[in-house]
C-alpha cells in the first residue's frame, strides 16, 4: 500500500521489539504461531507464509537474537532495519530456516538490499543494540503496549492490530484463531496520517 500510495522513502516503520519471550517467560511457541499461520496466510496468500518446513529440532527456541539484529541495523538507517525486519521474517515464516543463529541472521542481512552485512556483523558482536532491546522490552510489559502490531503514529495516535479484529476458539496451543474483521484500507489512512506532520 505504501508503494501504490508512493509513499516510499517518504513514510519508513521504526521497529520496536514485543518480545513475548520474556513477557510470558516461554520459548517462541510453535504450537500457537502454527494455528496461526494458515489464518495470517489465508489473509495474505502473496506473502509467502508456509507452515515449518525443516527439522523440528531446528525450530527457533528464541527470536531475540534476530530482534537484537534489527536494532543494531538502525545504526545504518531505519530503512536498513525495516529490510532486515522484512528479511528474517520472510525467513522464519516463509523459508523455515533458523533465525535464532547469529550465521543465519547475517545470511539473511546480505541478501537484503541496503543492508551491510559486515557493519551488522561488528554491531552485534559489540552488543551496541542489547540495552535499546532490552529498554524496549520493559516498555512492552508496561499497559502503553496492548500487543503486536501496535503502531504509534507521528501526530501522537495510535493503534493496536489495525483493520483485522480476531478471537481465539479454544485455549492457545489447543485452539485456533478467528479472523472477524478485515479491512485492507485502513493502511490508506494510516499512512495519510503518517506522512501528514510533514507536509505541514
Amino acid at each position: 500500500m505504501r508503494d501504490e500510495l508512493g509513499l516510499r522513502g517518504k513514510v519508513v516503520l521504526d521497529h520496536r521489539v514485543f518480545p513475548l519471550e520474556l513477557i510470558n517467560q516461554r520459548p517462541t511457541p510453535k504450537r500457537i504461531l502454527d494455528a496461526e499461520i494458515p489464518v495470517a496466510g489465508a489473509l495474505e496468500p502473496g506473502a509467502g507464509w508456509q507452515m515449518w518446513q525443516a527439522p523440528e529440532w531446528s525450530y527457533p527456541v528464541t527470536t531475540l537474537p534476530a530482534m537484537e539484529a534489527v536494532q543494531a541495523a538502525k545504526g545504518q538507517s531505519l530503512e536498513a532495519s525495516e529490510a532486515l525486519d522484512h528479511g528474517l521474517r520472510a525467513a522464519f515464516f516463509g523459508q523455515s530456516r533458523c533465525i535464532s543463529l547469529r550465521g543465519v541472521i547475517l545470511e539473511v542481512a546480505e541478501e537484503c538490499a541496503g543492508v551491510d552485512g559486515r557493519a551488522l556483523a561488528e554491531a552485534l558482536d559489540s552488543g551496541v543494540a542489547r540495552r535499546m532491546m532490552m529498554e524496549q522490552a520493559a516498555e512492552a510489559s508496561t499497559d502503553t503496549i496492548q500487543g503486536s502490531p501496535h503502531l504509534f503514529l507521528p501526530d501522537g495516535s495510535d493503534v493496536h492490530h489495525p483493520g483485522v479484529g480476531l478471537h481465539w476458539e479454544g485455549d492457545k496451543g489447543r485452539g485456533f484463531p478467528v479472523v472477524h474483521a478485515d479491512d485492507p484500507s485502513v493502511y490508506v489512512e494510516l499512512l495519510g496520517r503518517a506522512v501528514a506532520p510533514a507536509a505541514v
